[in-house]
């Protein structure tokens, strides 16, 4: 065997070693009971795919009220994308048991439970893991103005001390990056370098959704609007509800989650904005078959 060729050997065993002990520490050693009865409990029946900044949390906090819906062990499970290699026991054993689903069919005559993880909807891979783990399963999306979602994304940022530019100059940068990209195709890696890491890119809604689209048929998609949530709470969760095929429910608590306080943003940049994301949100419109308020 040559030297390079045992360069490589021993590269490959140590990343599958590697493998093994990550399995076994993130499904043994932290996942405890959960990750040694993973195979006694179930798989989600619909996933809230995106997007970031856009209530996901919030919504998460509310589908867990319904009596027939049981949530997962937290939210922005992150498996089809960043864990996927923690292995579908490690995924399952952050939902609830058989035994328990079982158990509320058997009072309620529904059960379901649920991943939120709003970072899948520009990643295509995840998308495909998705169908072909689970290609039955339903799918929430929940879009927010796109301008007002780059904002929010914005500063989280700059809480979270990532972000050291002005949201001008954040902008600048982006939509010279992807003006850069021109028209090289859409693929894998145009999501992965430019929409991953773009607080506007990631409002460029219609080629992310487009990706499931294809994979799925349209009547396992629903589409809500941030906007309807915040200010029509039940009766969007009752459109939810009856995607579900799930009783009405009226949800008591609705207090917004990771709600944070940031200042306005410049009137000037909100109107250049509305401006830039509006032939973006015509693609969106068109593929839809529907339109919201977004020009303001």
């Amino acid at each position: 065997m040559s030297e390079k060729a045992k360069t490589a050997f021993r590269f490959n065993r140590h990343k599958t070693l590697r493998r093994v002990y990550q399995k076994i520490n993130y499904l043994i050693i932290r996942r405890h009971i959960y990750g040694l009865t993973a195979p006694l409990r179930v798989l989600p029946d619909f996933i809230v795919i995106g997007v970031v900044r856009g209530g996901t949390t919030s919504l998460y906090h509310y589908l867990s009220q319904h009596p027939c819906i049981a949530r997962a062990a937290y939210d922005e499970l992150g498996f089809f994308d960043t864990n996927y290699e923690l292995g579908i026991n490690w995924y399952r054993s952050l939902f609830p048991t058989k035994l328990y689903a079982r158990y509320v069919r058997w009072r309620r005559k529904h059960f379901m439970t649920f991943d939120v993880t709003p970072f899948y909807i520009y990643n295509p891979d995840a998308a495909e893991r998705i169908r072909d783990t689970l290609p039955h399963v339903k799918i929430i999306v929940v879009l927010r103005n796109p301008v007002d979602r780059a904002y929010s994304n914005y500063n989280l940022g700059v809480r979270n001390k990532d972000e050291k530019r002005s949201f001008e100059e954040a902008i600048k940068f982006e939509v010279n990056k992807i003006h850069e990209y021109g028209d090289l195709p859409k693929d894998k890696k145009y999501f992965e370098q430019i929409v991953a890491y773009s607080y506007i890119a990631r409002g460029f809604y219609a080629e992310q959704i487009a990706i499931w689209f294809k994979l799925f048929s349209k009547d396992q998609i629903f589409i809500i609007s941030s906007e309807d949530l915040e200010e029509k709470e039940n009766d969007t969760l009752t459109t939810i509800f009856d995607f579900l095929e799930l009783p009405k429910c009226k949800i008591n608590d609705l207090a917004k989650m990771n709600k944070a306080d940031y200042p306005p943003m410049d009137p000037q940049t909100r109107s250049k904005l509305i401006d830039y994301f509006r032939p973006h949100n015509e693609k969106l419109y068109a593929l839809l078959g529907r339109r919201f308020e977004w020009d303001r």
